[in-house]
């Protein structure tokens, strides 16, 4: 553990290590085993799991310095930013010695099984269906908009395993290998012709019985540290390539970085693209009516940018994420419809064409496409709205008539299994 307790200490301590362990020509996997055994590949995780257990703010000081130095750091993905959080928070110690540290060198990718497609936005309505057998678990159902199943080597997986309790009382948070014959992952062309989500069959797939993350039928807890840090993420974070010391650590980060970011090609046209209107309403030289479009938005994303930067600054004082990452989503996804409203009222018809001679080489058609996901993903706009109201503004909870009755007494939309 780190004995620094101040931002200059914490340099020291930082700058010292990577003089003595810095090489820009190692293999990458091997920079980032020697990094996750120093501590400073997550300093704010606790010592015990591979981090120097140094507060919000003295971790991100710590980051800083490392990129400052020009060193490779830990990969990013939904196995840093979900799967790792919500491990160090519900994971069993046989867990987090069996999977942080692999999550940190990046030898294991993850997925979120989460959503289903027949139950929309009620989560916990979910059928995925799981039944103890032995030492395992056997599950059956299936799961959609799912990023990077291809290439996961786990899954955070919700599955049902009462089906007498009230919907969020039986469920269960698994870590499921994704590797094995019952897990069919099957890619989805979207409308924008992008393929990033997935759907994801299981039929009797296995899942060792030590593999649940927290109580068996307490799952929902886990859940939501999950979808926590996702919304609090504020976009899709990339890597930050520009400084890193030449050579084959960089080398290698960058394809890492570059296939990554493959994925998320079309998410800055899914959040509207409000950079493009200024220079966009210049060149045609905007009306007054599409003038005040464009400054309605612009105003808009910057008080979106200082919530967010706001909302940072809670974190690095070592608060957990809350409703403010729902507030950061709605913001987003209705400055993503201003912004497309305006890209159309400029463009005309003439901004459903593609190719290389339509408006801005087809990015206008794809923002046209793309905004309507970012009143979906991640909740909808509709949960967001609770969530604000209930957990920031303490308005009552929205009437249910099914929180506390047995789960298979409920009615839905999915088929029993």
């Amino acid at each position: 553990m780190s004995g620094a307790s101040t931002p200059a200490q914490v340099r020291a301590e930082v700058r010292d290590w990577l003089e003595a362990n810095w090489d820009p020509d190692r293999p990458l996997a091997e920079w980032r085993g020697l990094l996750a055994d120093s501590g400073w590949a997550a300093p704010g995780w606790p010592p015990e799991w591979h981090g120097q257990g140094l507060s919000a703010d003295l971790a991100a000081v710590a980051d800083a310095e490392r990129q400052a130095f020009g060193a490779v750091g830990p990969p990013i993905g939904s196995a840093m930013n979900l799967a790792a959080p919500t491990l160090l928070a519900h994971g069993s110690d046989a867990l987090k010695a069996r999977l942080l540290r692999r999550i940190l060198t990046g030898e294991d990718r993850w997925c979120q099984l989460f959503s289903e497609p027949g139950n929309g936005s009620d989560l916990a309505g979910l059928t995925t269906r799981a039944d103890h057998d032995g030492d395992e678990w056997v599950v059956s159902g299936q799961k959609v908009w799912t990023t990077g199943a291809r290439t996961a080597a786990f899954g955070m997986l919700l599955a049902r395993t009462d089906w007498d309790a009230p919907k969020h009382r039986g469920i269960t948070y698994f870590v499921l290998p994704m590797d094995q014959p019952g897990v069919e992952v099957r890619p989805l062309r979207q409308m924008n012709g992008h393929a990033s989500f997935n759907e994801v069959f299981l039929t009797e797939a296995r899942v060792p019985a030590d593999h649940v993350v927290g109580e068996v039928n307490g799952g929902w807890a886990g859940a939501l540290t999950t979808l926590a840090h996702e919304r609090g993420l504020g976009g899709v974070r990339l890597v930050a390539t520009d400084g890193w010391s030449p050579g084959r650590t960089a080398t290698e980060a960058m394809t890492e970085a570059a296939e990554h970011a493959r994925t998320y090609a079309w998410y800055p046209q899914r959040a509207g693209r409000a950079d493009l209107l200024p220079e966009i309403a210049r060149e045609r030289g905007a009306s007054a009516v599409e003038r005040q479009l464009v400054a309605n938005v612009v105003a808009r994303s910057r008080v979106a940018h200082w919530n967010v930067e706001r909302s940072r600054a809670a974190r690095a004082t070592g608060r957990s994420p809350g409703p403010e990452g729902s507030v950061a989503k709605l913001a987003g996804s209705d400055i993503a419809r201003r912004a497309s409203r305006a890209h159309g009222a400029m463009a005309g018809a003439a901004g459903m064409l593609t190719g290389p001679d339509s408006s801005r080489g087809g990015v206008v058609a794809e923002i046209l496409v793309s905004v309507p996901a970012g009143s979906i993903a991640g909740g909808t706009d509709e949960i967001q709205h609770n969530i604000v109201g209930e957990r920031a503004l303490g308005l009552p909870r929205e009437p249910s008539s099914d929180a506390d009755v047995p789960f298979r007494e409920v009615r839905t939309n999915a088929p029993r299994r």
